[in-house]
C-alpha cells in the first residue's frame, strides 16, 4: 500500500467549487483508504495499491463524472512529496515573499518552465523531475510571469501550484 497526495487543479477558483466533504466522499468510493482532504483547495491524501498513473486517471475520470468539470490532477507518492518539501531552498514563511512549488505530471513541461524562467532571469529551482520552486513578493503573485506561464491553457492537464506551507501540511497528513 502506497501513500499518495492528489492535488486538484483549479478547484474553488474560477467558478469550480467542491466542498471538502463532497471531495472526500468521492475519493472514499475509489479503491483507496485513509482519505483526508485538506485546506479546501483540492488537496487529498490517501493510500492505495493502485499505481500512480492509475490513481491519476481514475481521480480525473471520477471528478469529471461527479462534479461536471474538466478535472486535472497531479498525483505524487508521499516519499516524492517529502523530497520536494525537504529540497525546497526557500522558507515556508517570510514576511515579504511567498514560496511556491509548481507540480508537474510531465517533466517536459518542467523543462519548458525552466527555459522560460531563464529567459526572463527569474530564479526557479527544479526539485527532481516533477516540481519546481519559485518565489513572488506578497501581493504580486497574480502579476508574476511564472504564475502566468503555469496557468497557460496548454499546461492545465499537468501542472498545479501550491505554496510551500500547504505542501508541508499535505505531507504531514500523509504521515498521520
Amino acid at each position: 500500500m502506497t501513500s499518495f497526495a492528489v492535488f486538484l487543479r483549479g478547484v474553488n477558483v474560477g467558478g469550480v467549487t467542491i466542498k471538502s466533504a463532497d471531495l472526500r466522499a468521492l475519493f472514499e468510493t475509489l479503491p483507496v483508504t485513509d482519505v483526508k482532504t485538506l485546506l479546501a483547495s483540492g488537496n487529498v491524501t490517501c493510500s492505495s495499491d493502485l499505481k500512480l498513473q492509475e490513481l491519476k486517471a481514475l481521480s480525473e475520470q471520477s471528478l469529471r463524472s461527479r462534479f461536471g468539470y474538466e478535472a486535472w490532477v497531479v498525483v505524487l507518492e508521499a516519499d516524492t512529496l517529502e523530497q520536494i518539501v525537504d529540497g525546497c531552498p526557500f522558507p515556508a514563511d517570510d514576511p515579504s515573499t511567498h514560496s511556491y512549488v509548481t507540480l508537474f505530471s510531465d517533466p517536459a513541461v518542467l523543462r519548458e518552465l525552466l527555459r522560460f524562467a531563464s529567459s526572463i532571469d527569474e530564479a526557479v529551482y527544479p526539485l527532481g523531475t516533477v516540481a519546481a520552486a519559485w518565489q513572488s513578493p506578497k501581493g504580486k503573485t497574480l502579476d508574476s510571469p511564472l504564475n502566468a506561464f503555469t496557468n497557460k491553457a496548454r499546461f492545465k492537464n499537468g501542472t498545479t501550484t501550491r505554496n510551500l506551507r500547504t505542501l508541508q501540511k499535505v505531507l504531514a497528513a500523509t504521515r498521520s
